[in-house]
């Protein structure tokens, strides 16, 4: 496992010689290997220069990360066994390496050294994306404590160790609510309204889960999304979103308030031991938005047409529920959270004659695959050729050789369906950065390496040969995450630490959220979108019902998003110590107005993307900030001769956001894809929430 990777395209991970009773042994030997790395930088009697420092560090510990990528790839997708003890065991000695990096003050010293000569002495020169490097690598120690003082340093390292070990407690307790909490279900009367597909995947999951009953409703988003959608059983419903949105929130072992508590607490001590009002502050001084107040600002201004809009949509499904039991003679409702999206889609049907599960038919995985990929030839120039022989950690991944005008580019693994001891969600993991372009051919010490990326979804399969249906929602989320794909396979970069999706947090989620915006096309609908049964093409009444609803729903899915978004930056701002969780959440749901008839779209308890690790801490908004800059991008092309697939366009698009990397500021980068800074209205106007354009 500790080897450099063998086999052809410059190597693969070498998954079948993972031996999980060796990840501990291992770790053990390649930190230390990388702590040798580290200290024979630090100890170079040579004066510091960018070569013998910065571009030295670029290529210091590629043992530790080819393992980190390993095992990473095990806790995310096979988190079974013994890998949650070891994950409690190795994440701690990662975060104590990573400080050991950070706090090297001779280490320091080199790299201020050469930032004073660049910047303030200005006696060296070097190129834009080395200068960027420099300062960026400079400021990330800084903010990682290389100022602090070895007292100060030493509190740092102990908090920093103990929420290694929250988050991962936090993302076992997730991982194990999933595993444990099952809706059965006996009767198939009960699953009136679902179609023949979903039910038929309840069964298989039944199996799977060991068979207490006939059919289950595992608890996942993909499982438990189109038995909300669908079913009548209006008791089920409630019980399938209880299980659902109550994932540790039990009072039990598995309950992740107080891990919360003390998450929250620590990240406020760091903030303070670093120089920080808030963690917030700490966490956005590299992005885009770089102050809390301009994130709220933005969520703010979409919050209040948000809920408005839920206001309607609740008033149009009010209506329909009450003439219902008027009809069947049956006591009134007032829509409740689980009854949201089964009324929303009785509500699709009234006002644009769709209704979704007509779609579903058309939407097979792997025709909504070869979509994805046709959208990335006809755009970007690069095509997708599958390739068999290559290790892969588990049967269900496929794996894609990448190239453009016949040059091999990388490859892409897909691994698409549910199954335990995988965590939940859709995700895009870089198994291999792409650096040393032919630009750096000056730089001998570049190792040149082609991206090796993957795409992780939970879609529920079913036995047999026959075709894997998903929903819209499924399709939307297949699209976005190959977007994030395509940003790492795009990339053109010297230095592998600006690769690909080495970018501010909320600018990361541009790529990925633009190709979404292909799905819907009438060009890809009308060729990929094809009858499970009958091969025919998706009709074109179909198509423009889609069309015409296609900012229908637009406040329930803004509000659950955002009110989790808008909480995330509370939360981080916020004295955490003595805080209850539940009450928090319930007091500043009310604050904001928010409605009743749904919730947030991750309660706090099973938040993972803020708690099982600081990545998107105080940086959930990132979603709305990078959609914002998507949906000025989506109108560049809108407006363009070409439409969606407008050569031009896709072509700056390309040069100016996805091969550059973290090269170039993003506020700069989209500026020169734009032509001008972003007109935020076109996030309003891609959600329906004002005018279109003239």
């Amino acid at each position: 496992m500790l080897d450099a990777w063998k086999g052809p395209y410059g190597g693969v991970p070498p998954f079948r010689s993972v031996r999980v009773d060796e990840f501990s042994q291992a770790f053990d030997v390649a930190i230390e290997q990388a702590e040798r790395d580290i200290e024979k930088i630090a100890d170079n009697p040579e004066p510091a220069t960018f070569e013998n420092t910065l571009l030295a560090l670029e290529t210091a510990g590629e043992t530790l990360d080819r393992l980190e990528v390993l095992f990473d790839v095990h806790a995310s997708n096979l988190n079974l066994g013994p890998i949650p003890d070891l994950e409690r065991e190795i994440t701690p000695k990662l975060a104590a390496h990573s400080d050991a990096i950070t706090q090297n003050a001779k280490l320091f010293a080199r790299i201020e050294s050469v930032h004073q000569q660049v910047f303030d002495q200005e006696t060296v020169e070097l190129r834009p994306d080395a200068r960027r490097l420099l300062d960026e690598t400079y400021k990330a120690f800084i903010r990682s404590g290389a100022k602090l003082s070895a007292g100060d340093k030493s509190k740092l390292s102990q908090i920093n160790a103990r929420l290694a070990r929250l988050f991962t407690d936090f993302n076992q307790n997730v991982l194990e609510e999933e595993k444990r909490h099952v809706t059965w279900i006996d009767s198939r009367e009960d699953l009136a309204g679902l179609s023949d597909s979903t039910i038929a995947a309840m069964a298989d999951a039944a199996q799977e889960k060991g068979g207490q009953a006939a059919y289950a409703v595992t608890n996942t988003r993909s499982s438990m999304d189109p038995f909300l959608t669908y079913a009548e059983n209006r008791e089920l419903r409630e019980k399938v979103w209880r299980n659902y949105y109550y994932r540790c929130d039990h009072d039990d072992q598995f309950d992740n308030k107080d891990i919360i508590r003390e998450i929250l607490h620590l990240r406020g001590q760091r903030a303070a031991l670093l120089g920080y009002p808030t963690h917030a502050h700490w966490r956005m001084e590299s992005t885009m938005a770089a102050q809390p107040e301009a994130a709220m600002e933005l969520m703010m201004q979409v919050w209040k047409p948000a809920i408005d809009r839920v206001a309607d949509e609740v008033a149009d499904m009010q209506e329909i529920a009450d003439v219902e039991a008027a009809a069947q003679g049956t006591p009134t409702i007032d829509i409740e959270p689980w009854d949201y999206r089964f009324y929303a889609e009785k509500v699709r049907k009234e006002k644009y004659d769709l209704d979704m599960a007509e779609v579903r038919p058309y939407l097979q995985l792997d025709k909504m695959r070869e979509a994805m990929m046709y959208c990335a030839e006809r755009l970007f120039g690069l095509h997708f050729e599958r390739v068999t022989g290559l290790p892969t950690f588990h049967p269900d991944v496929t794996v894609y050789e990448v190239t453009r005008d016949g040059k091999h580019v990388g490859l892409f693994y897909l691994d698409p369906f549910a199954r335990e001891g995988k965590r939940s969600g859709a995700w895009m993991t870089d198994y291999r950065e792409q650096s040393g372009t032919d630009l750096a051919a000056t730089d001998e010490n570049i190792p040149v390496s082609t991206s090796i990326v993957s795409n992780n979804s939970n879609f529920i399969s079913v036995s047999g040969d026959g075709p894997i249906l998903i929903s819209w929602d499924d399709a939307t989320t297949l699209f976005h995450e190959f977007g994030h794909a395509l940003h790492g396979l795009s990339s053109e970069v010297r230095y592998p630490s600006q690769s690909g999706t080495n970018v501010a947090r909320d600018f990361v989620e541009f790529p990925s959220q633009i190709l979404e915006h292909w799905l819907s096309t009438p060009e890809v609908l009308s060729q990929f979108a094809t009858h499970y049964e009958t091969g025919e093409p998706m009709p074109a009444e179909l198509l423009e019902k889609i069309e015409r609803s296609s900012k229908f729903n637009s406040g329930f899915d803004t509000t659950e998003y955002l009110a989790c978004a808008i909480l995330d930056m509370k939360l981080h701002q916020a004295n955490a110590a003595d805080i209850d969780i539940n009450e928090f959440e319930a007091e500043e749901l009310a604050a904001i107005e928010m409605p009743a008839e749904l919730p947030m779209r991750h309660r706090l308890p099973h938040f993972s993307h803020l708690f099982s690790s600081d990545a998107y801490s105080a940086g959930y908004y990132s979603y709305l900030w990078s959609d914002a800059l998507t949906a000025d991008a989506a109108e560049m092309f809108e407006q363009a001769d070409g439409e969606y697939f407008d050569a031009d366009v896709a072509s700056k698009l390309r040069e100016h956001v996805l091969s550059v990397g973290d090269t170039i500021d993003p506020a700069v980068t989209y500026r020169a894809f734009r032509g001008r800074d972003v007109d935020t209205n076109a996030l309003l106007r891609k959600r329906g929430f004002a005018p279109a354009n003239p």
